[in-house]
């Protein structure tokens, strides 16, 4: 039998349609002892998949643990791209164990699920373990979550691709957002995003559009 290549896209890539996004404990308690990654990388990757869920009408949880007692409000990267969106504060380190969050989760209904937040090992696992092992199709996005220290932060991302769950980056989650420069209703957002928060790959956007004019939409 003959396999034969078509032009679409692998099921395993994502689209704005598909998944739930979930962003968990983006907070200044929990940013205080994160090592991993730097607080400024943090919160920058933190907006550009805030910004991306947003602008591509992404279904997304925000939720926070014990906002007003201990861990402080979430980053205002997030919470700005989302204005006037209830954040589900929770007692528990486990998002999947709180009932809220699972009310949202049954209301929304889509079974591929993303996370993202602090930290990787307790934050993060937990919730993706427990959305792995209820059939859930899940992702996880490594460099806008943090841990205590790149061990604790590495171990937790091996663990979960043990589990099944799916590794990505920030900038590759706006990217398969996007797949395609023709889609020209969100071509402009999608490389303001880029320009704003997309280190090294955002500069070169702004170089080549203010030096050439140039569009990846060209050929």
């Amino acid at each position: 039998m003959t396999i034969k290549a078509t032009p679409t896209p692998g099921k395993s890539l994502i689209s704005a349609e598909d998944h739930t996004l979930i962003m968990i404990d983006f907070q200044s308690q929990m940013a205080f002892a994160t090592k991993s990654i730097s607080t400024e990388l943090l919160r920058n990757n933190a907006a550009l998949v805030a910004n991306a869920a947003a602008g591509f009408k992404v279904s997304t949880i925000l939720t926070t643990v014990a906002a007003d007692s201990f861990s402080g409000p979430m980053f205002s990267e997030i919470t700005d791209a989302f204005p006037g969106q209830p954040l589900l504060d929770r007692t528990s380190m486990n998002t999947w164990e709180d009932a809220a969050v699972i009310d949202e989760v049954n209301r929304i209904g889509k079974e591929r699920i993303i996370f993202a937040g602090l930290w990787t090992s307790v934050c993060i696992v937990g919730p993706v373990a427990s959305a792995v092992d209820q059939g859930f199709d899940v992702y996880f996005i490594t460099d806008a979550c943090g841990d205590i220290s790149e061990e604790a932060h590495e171990r937790a991302v091996e663990r979960m691709i043990q589990l099944g769950a799916k590794p990505m980056t920030s900038l590759q989650y706006l990217l398969e957002l996007q797949r395609d420069w023709a889609r020209t209703e969100t071509y402009d957002m999608t490389t303001g995003f880029a320009k704003k928060w997309g280190g090294a790959y955002g500069l070169g956007i702004t170089y080549a559009k203010t030096m050439f004019n140039a569009s990846e939409g060209a050929h």
